[in-house]
């Protein structure tokens, strides 16, 4: 069906019934909404990128979840329109509704702050969100094609932005805002609008694995797959953060082994290559390696973080079934840990936070979770969900575990509030999730 003529169509008709004037108002003010409906993948990579760029000033704080709201609507009014059955799918729904919940419910007892509610729609409800509509939004190869080139154009920008810092280019960097020092944290690493490092250094490592899989079926060739390779090294370098060199290295020491195409492993080789030679080039020749060493011999992070941990997990072992109610757990962390004293206690654990905030049962839904992101990369022998040589093919979901680990790895580090990077993963899910549905529609039929 062309969708743009009916709901051309629609207007039309909509017009004729009224006066002349009225008519051409009403087509007038009808003609955004119209764009909007013909494209609801750019309407949902449009919400996912202020995600990325949401500025701390106060006056558009919440231009995120307006662009949320914005994307719900349109994506639910087409459905509507075109009469597309409304699917919600089965892996991930269930456990990520379960947390949802569970989260919601700690919440409500210190509903006063506002930034707990900005965790929760972080952590949570928005990745939810973005797994329910990525399978009506990217419903054809033109969309996913599409989402792809805004990957590989974050993956530049983000590397760009690090690079610049990293060689104190600073009048290059923008927004401005990363480089205020009084917001966020990291100040003094590559940690663009995220206003972390690992937020920055985990995003980085995601879109890479992503454009390797675009080297592999040609999309990112020539000059643009040669500064990929030798540019992302770089930025993560710049992030100077260890869970983030490891898991970049791992990541890329096990992709040879698991992907069948020679271009993914001589790329991988060349990248790590090139990774060796920025090491060594910043630890001989430039201002930056005395911060470099710092960050591999630097123990008083080490340490505020085994105290977190010791912390946690007798706090966890005291209440392991129900958890802690959110307005304890402050106070009790303050009294377990007495040889620091921040302002604000984080676990830099999302599985240790999960077990002292929610005990057994919202650690099991958060299994559950993973297990159901793993489960749907699996390929199908006799009907595969997308061509091969297409994005999300046969040979990108044999690249999806690898995403999810890094996901993972750099989650026994931080707590993942991190809202692009769960929404960058879940709309992935998303998108394989649909895919994995029509797969199965058409076997049924084949039958």
């Amino acid at each position: 069906m062309n969708y743009q003529r009916s709901y051309s169509f629609q207007l039309v008709r909509l017009e004729a019934g009224v006066t002349p004037a009225i008519g051409r108002a009403i087509l007038a003010t009808a003609r955004p909404l119209q764009a909007l409906l013909a494209a609801p993948s750019a309407v949902f990579i449009t919400a996912l990128a202020i995600t990325l760029f949401r500025p701390p000033d106060l006056q558009f704080y919440s231009l995120d979840r307006v662009a949320l709201v914005g994307l719900i609507f349109v994506v639910l009014l087409r459905t509507f329109l075109v009469q597309q059955s409304l699917w919600i799918p089965g892996p991930v729904t269930l456990p990520m509704f379960g947390m949802v919940l569970l989260a919601f419910s700690s919440v409500l007892t210190e509903s006063y702050e506002a930034q707990n509610w900005s965790l929760f729609a972080a952590k949570w409800l928005v990745p939810l969100v973005l797994y329910q509509l990525a399978g009506l939004a990217f419903q054809n190869a033109r969309s996913i094609r599409r989402f792809e080139t805004f990957s590989i154009v974050i993956l530049a920008y983000l590397s760009l932005t690090a690079i610049f810092f990293l060689i104190d280019a600073r009048s290059l960097i923008f927004p401005r805002y990363i480089l205020d020092e009084s917001i966020g944290i990291h100040a003094d690493r590559a940690r663009g609008p995220f206003l972390q490092a690992v937020a920055n250094g985990v995003s980085l490592n995601l879109l890479g694995l992503i454009a390797l899989d675009s080297f592999r079926r040609q999309r990112l060739r020539g000059l643009l797959a040669l500064l990929f390779a030798a540019a992302l090294p770089v930025a993560i370098l710049a992030t100077k953060t260890r869970a983030v060199w490891a898991s970049f290295a791992g990541s890329l020491f096990v992709v040879p082994f698991i992907c069948s195409s020679a271009r993914v492993k001589r790329a991988c080789a060349c990248i790590l290559g090139a990774s060796a030679v920025c090491i060594t080039t910043f630890l001989i020749f430039g201002d930056t390696h005395t911060s470099l060493s710092d960050r591999l011999q630097e123990r008083g992070p080490v340490e505020f973080r085994m105290g977190m941990y010791v912390a946690g997990w007798e706090m966890f072992l005291d209440k392991p079934v129900i958890g802690w109610s959110a307005s304890r757990i402050q106070p009790e962390l303050a009294r377990r840990i007495s040889d620091f004293h921040p302002p604000y206690f984080l676990f830099h654990n999302t599985y240790l936070e999960i077990e002292v905030k929610h005990g057994l049962l919202g650690l099991a839904m958060y299994v559950w979770v993973i297990v159901d992101l793993f489960r749907l990369g699996g390929r199908r022998r006799r009907f595969a969900p997308t061509p091969d040589g297409t994005f999300l093919d046969a040979e990108f979901r044999s690249l999806w575990p690898v995403l999810v680990v890094v996901y993972l790895v750099n989650a026994s580090f931080v707590v993942m509030s991190y809202q692009f990077v769960n929404g960058l993963l879940f709309t992935i899910a998303g998108m394989l999730a649909s895919q994995n549905r029509r797969a199965r529609l058409n076997q049924t039929c084949l039958e």
